[in-house]
Protein backbone atom coordinates (compact mmCIF):
# COMPACT_ATOMS: atom_id res chain seq x y z
CA UNK A 1 0.00 0.00 0.00
CA UNK A 2 0.94 3.94 -0.52
CA UNK A 3 0.87 4.99 2.93
CA UNK A 4 1.20 8.86 4.38
CA UNK A 5 2.67 9.58 8.00
CA UNK A 6 2.24 12.63 9.76
CA UNK A 7 4.21 13.35 13.27
CA UNK A 8 7.00 10.01 11.71
CA UNK A 9 9.61 11.69 14.09
CA UNK A 10 7.71 10.95 17.00
CA UNK A 11 7.98 7.99 19.11
CA UNK A 12 4.85 6.25 17.56
CA UNK A 13 5.49 7.66 14.14
CA UNK A 14 9.15 6.66 13.89
CA UNK A 15 8.09 2.88 14.76
CA UNK A 16 4.91 2.97 11.98
CA UNK A 17 7.02 3.65 9.48
CA UNK A 18 9.85 1.52 10.15
CA UNK A 19 7.20 -1.43 10.46
CA UNK A 20 5.51 -0.37 7.06
CA UNK A 21 8.54 -0.18 5.44
CA UNK A 22 9.36 -3.65 6.44
CA UNK A 23 6.21 -4.83 5.24
CA UNK A 24 6.44 -3.51 2.04
CA UNK A 25 4.76 -0.81 2.03
CA UNK A 26 5.58 2.27 0.31
CA UNK A 27 5.80 5.29 2.78
CA UNK A 28 5.80 9.17 2.42
CA UNK A 29 7.04 10.70 5.89
CA UNK A 30 5.84 14.33 7.02
CA UNK A 31 7.82 15.82 8.45
CA UNK A 32 9.04 19.72 9.35
CA UNK A 33 12.93 18.54 9.95
CA UNK A 34 13.85 15.91 7.61
CA UNK A 35 17.24 15.30 9.40
CA UNK A 36 15.46 14.04 12.39
CA UNK A 37 13.99 10.92 10.95
CA UNK A 38 17.51 9.60 10.59
CA UNK A 39 15.71 6.69 8.06
CA UNK A 40 16.78 5.15 4.47
CA UNK A 41 14.73 3.23 2.22
CA UNK A 42 14.50 2.73 -1.20
CA UNK A 43 10.51 3.02 -0.70
CA UNK A 44 10.94 6.12 1.93
CA UNK A 45 10.02 9.54 0.41
CA UNK A 46 10.24 12.37 2.68
CA UNK A 47 8.91 15.65 2.53
CA UNK A 48 9.22 18.33 4.62
CA UNK A 49 5.56 19.44 5.75
CA UNK A 50 3.70 20.74 8.39
CA UNK A 51 1.27 18.46 9.80
CA UNK A 52 -0.61 21.67 11.29
CA UNK A 53 -1.50 23.06 8.00
CA UNK A 54 -4.19 21.53 5.34
CA UNK A 55 -2.14 23.50 2.37
CA UNK A 56 0.72 21.69 3.62
CA UNK A 57 -0.54 18.39 3.91
CA UNK A 58 -2.42 18.29 0.53
CA UNK A 59 0.66 17.33 -1.34
CA UNK A 60 2.10 14.76 1.01
CA UNK A 61 -1.69 13.10 1.22
CA UNK A 62 -2.51 13.31 -2.54
CA UNK A 63 -2.17 9.55 -4.22
CA UNK A 64 -2.46 7.76 -0.40
CA UNK A 65 -4.38 4.11 0.42
CA UNK A 66 -4.24 5.96 4.20
CA UNK A 67 -2.97 8.49 6.05
CA UNK A 68 -1.52 7.47 9.85
CA UNK A 69 -0.62 9.98 12.47
CA UNK A 70 1.35 9.60 15.52
CA UNK A 71 0.97 13.28 16.10
CA UNK A 72 0.50 14.10 19.95
CA UNK A 73 1.15 16.90 21.97
CA UNK A 74 4.87 18.08 23.24
CA UNK A 75 3.37 18.97 27.05
CA UNK A 76 0.62 19.79 29.01
CA UNK A 77 -0.24 22.75 27.48
CA UNK A 78 0.93 23.21 24.22
CA UNK A 79 -0.45 26.25 22.38
CA UNK A 80 -0.32 24.64 19.07
CA UNK A 81 -2.75 21.77 19.97
CA UNK A 82 -1.36 19.45 17.68
CA UNK A 83 -3.66 17.12 18.19
CA UNK A 84 -7.18 18.72 16.67
CA UNK A 85 -4.79 20.86 14.76
CA UNK A 86 -3.11 18.32 12.49
CA UNK A 87 -6.42 16.12 12.63
CA UNK A 88 -8.18 19.26 11.17
CA UNK A 89 -5.50 19.84 8.41
CA UNK A 90 -5.55 16.26 7.61
CA UNK A 91 -9.46 16.11 7.20
CA UNK A 92 -9.21 18.98 5.25
CA UNK A 93 -6.03 17.84 3.07
CA UNK A 94 -7.87 14.40 2.91
CA UNK A 95 -10.98 15.61 1.58
CA UNK A 96 -9.44 17.89 -1.13
CA UNK A 97 -7.71 15.09 -2.24
CA UNK A 98 -10.57 12.03 -2.37
CA UNK A 99 -8.43 10.21 0.07
CA UNK A 100 -10.64 8.47 2.40
CA UNK A 101 -8.86 6.21 5.36
CA UNK A 102 -7.15 8.24 8.25
CA UNK A 103 -5.50 6.08 11.42
CA UNK A 104 -4.63 8.39 14.51
CA UNK A 105 -3.04 7.40 17.80
CA UNK A 106 -5.52 9.00 20.60
CA UNK A 107 -5.29 7.88 24.39
CA UNK A 108 -7.17 5.58 27.07
CA UNK A 109 -8.65 7.40 29.00
CA UNK A 110 -10.93 8.79 26.35
CA UNK A 111 -13.33 6.25 27.34
CA UNK A 112 -15.64 7.99 29.51
CA UNK A 113 -17.87 4.89 29.39
CA UNK A 114 -15.20 2.23 31.12
CA UNK A 115 -16.64 -0.13 29.01
CA UNK A 116 -14.31 -3.00 28.27
CA UNK A 117 -12.30 -1.37 31.50
CA UNK A 118 -11.92 -2.64 35.45
CA UNK A 119 -14.10 -0.86 38.18
CA UNK A 120 -10.62 0.61 39.53
CA UNK A 121 -9.13 1.75 35.91
CA UNK A 122 -12.51 3.99 35.48
CA UNK A 123 -13.48 5.29 39.04
CA UNK A 124 -10.38 6.00 40.05
CA UNK A 125 -7.34 5.96 37.27
CA UNK A 126 -8.58 7.45 34.60
CA UNK A 127 -10.16 10.75 36.59
CA UNK A 128 -6.85 11.03 38.37
CA UNK A 129 -5.67 11.04 34.92
CA UNK A 130 -8.02 13.96 33.54
CA UNK A 131 -7.36 15.75 36.48
CA UNK A 132 -3.57 15.62 35.72
CA UNK A 133 -3.42 16.17 32.15
CA UNK A 134 -6.54 17.64 31.14
CA UNK A 135 -5.26 19.80 28.30
CA UNK A 136 -4.37 17.50 26.67
CA UNK A 137 -7.08 14.92 27.02
CA UNK A 138 -9.18 17.62 25.65
CA UNK A 139 -6.85 18.34 22.80
CA UNK A 140 -7.56 14.34 21.79
CA UNK A 141 -11.39 14.05 22.62
CA UNK A 142 -11.70 17.59 20.25
CA UNK A 143 -9.31 15.91 17.62
CA UNK A 144 -12.23 12.91 17.86
CA UNK A 145 -14.76 14.74 17.61
CA UNK A 146 -13.32 16.52 14.39
CA UNK A 147 -12.75 12.82 13.05
CA UNK A 148 -16.60 11.75 13.88
CA UNK A 149 -17.76 14.76 11.98
CA UNK A 150 -15.56 14.39 9.17
CA UNK A 151 -17.07 11.73 6.63
CA UNK A 152 -13.72 10.06 6.24
CA UNK A 153 -13.26 6.07 6.94
CA UNK A 154 -11.33 7.13 10.26
CA UNK A 155 -10.28 5.40 13.26
CA UNK A 156 -8.55 6.61 16.70
CA UNK A 157 -6.26 4.22 18.68
CA UNK A 158 -6.50 4.78 22.03
CA UNK A 159 -3.72 2.78 24.02
CA UNK A 160 -2.73 2.72 27.97
CA UNK A 161 0.47 3.79 29.13
CA UNK A 162 3.18 3.57 26.22
CA UNK A 163 6.71 2.11 26.93
CA UNK A 164 9.28 1.87 24.69
CA UNK A 165 9.93 -1.73 24.79
CA UNK A 166 10.01 -4.44 22.00
CA UNK A 167 7.20 -5.74 20.19
CA UNK A 168 5.53 -8.55 21.21
CA UNK A 169 3.81 -8.73 17.68
CA UNK A 170 0.37 -8.97 19.60
CA UNK A 171 -1.87 -6.74 20.92
CA UNK A 172 -5.52 -6.85 22.17
CA UNK A 173 -8.38 -4.46 20.97
CA UNK A 174 -12.00 -3.69 21.61
CA UNK A 175 -14.00 -1.38 19.34
CA UNK A 176 -15.38 1.50 21.48
CA UNK A 177 -13.64 0.17 24.71
CA UNK A 178 -10.88 -0.64 26.64
CA UNK A 179 -8.47 -1.03 26.58
CA UNK A 180 -8.19 -4.07 28.62
CA UNK A 181 -4.33 -3.79 29.68
CA UNK A 182 -2.69 -1.00 31.53
CA UNK A 183 0.56 -0.82 29.31
CA UNK A 184 1.47 -1.13 25.42
CA UNK A 185 4.71 -0.66 23.44
CA UNK A 186 4.89 1.89 20.65
CA UNK A 187 6.29 -0.51 18.34
CA UNK A 188 2.61 -2.70 18.88
CA UNK A 189 0.49 0.16 19.08
CA UNK A 190 2.36 0.72 15.31
CA UNK A 191 1.77 -2.96 14.91
CA UNK A 192 -2.63 -2.37 15.71
CA UNK A 193 -2.73 0.92 13.76
CA UNK A 194 -1.41 -0.57 10.37
CA UNK A 195 -3.58 -3.60 11.18
CA UNK A 196 -6.41 -1.77 11.34
CA UNK A 197 -6.02 0.08 7.91
CA UNK A 198 -8.13 -2.62 6.29
CA UNK A 199 -10.09 -4.15 9.27
CA UNK A 200 -13.44 -2.42 8.57
CA UNK A 201 -15.12 -3.15 11.79
CA UNK A 202 -13.27 -0.33 13.38
CA UNK A 203 -14.05 2.15 10.57
CA UNK A 204 -15.59 5.34 12.14
CA UNK A 205 -14.96 3.86 15.73
CA UNK A 206 -12.09 4.80 18.35
CA UNK A 207 -10.41 1.24 18.95
CA UNK A 208 -9.04 0.31 22.28
CA UNK A 209 -5.33 -1.39 22.73
CA UNK A 210 -2.88 -3.00 24.94
CA UNK A 211 -1.14 -5.38 25.57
Amino acid sequence: MKLTVLGATGGVGRQIVTRALAEGHKVTAAVRNPARLGIEHASLEVVRADALDADSLREVVDGAEAVLSGMGQAGRTDPLKPASTSARAAVEAMNATGVRRLVVVSAAPLNRTGAGQSWFTHKVVTPLLWAALRELYDDLAVMEQILRDSGLDWTAVRPPRLTNGSAKGTHRHAVEAGPAGITISRADVARAMLDFVTVRETFGHAVGVSN
